[in-house]
């Protein structure tokens, strides 16, 4: 065997070896931190829920709805967190949407956007989020008429991003009227 062969034969074998070593490593940490991100994953989900529905002793997922959890007060469910997606300006809008039992909007909190910093962003302030509180889904649309204060006014250079975001808070209503409809959890 000539000495390059050897040489080359050596660093594959010290590359292996450090590959080998550096998974382990990882493995490790990966199995000692994995539980602790999910309980602090659960604990954020749980104090978001609480954000958006304060009154709510407990929530408990909703069988057959990925996503969805029934807010509950006394044993009765009194509000439901409906996951939202709609396309806004910089594209998709991912929420969490709080609807009544009787399909009114209580809040939404925005999960993941692109939209513009300024403008489309706003959507998370609270003086826009507010504008959608005890409304049904006949009274979610996007108007530029000020004087008009039953539907959702249009944030300024924003219309693409406040329709979009009123679309994915009326469709969570709109599911959840759907779900007592059909006879859902009282």
């Amino acid at each position: 065997m000539s000495s390059n062969e050897h040489s080359t034969f050596k660093i594959a074998f010290n590359l292996a070896a450090a590959c080998f070593i550096s998974g382990i490593v990882i493995g490790s940490v990966y199995f000692v931190t994995a539980p602790v991100a999910a309980q602090k994953a659960e604990e954020m989900k749980q104090e978001s829920m609480k954000s958006l529905v304060p009154e709510a002793e407990h929530f408990t997922e909703v069988a057959g709805h990925e996503g969805w959890f029934a807010a509950e007060k006394g044993g009765k469910a009194i509000a439901y967190i409906v996951p939202s997606e709609s396309k806004g300006y910089g594209g998709k809008i991912k929420m969490l949407v709080a609807v009544t039992a009787d399909s009114k909007v209580i809040d939404f909190s925005i999960l993941e956007h692109n939209e513009t910093p300024g403008l489309g962003d706003n959507a998370q302030k609270p003086e826009f989020r507010q504008m959608f509180a005890g409304k049904g889904a006949d009274k979610l649309e996007v108007t530029k008429d000020p004087a008009n204060k039953e539907n959702i006014q249009a944030m300024t250079g924003a219309t693409i991003s406040s329709r979009a975001v009123t679309k994915g808070v009326r469709e969570a209503v709109e599911a959840v009227a759907a779900y007592k409809a059909e006879g859902g959890a009282k």
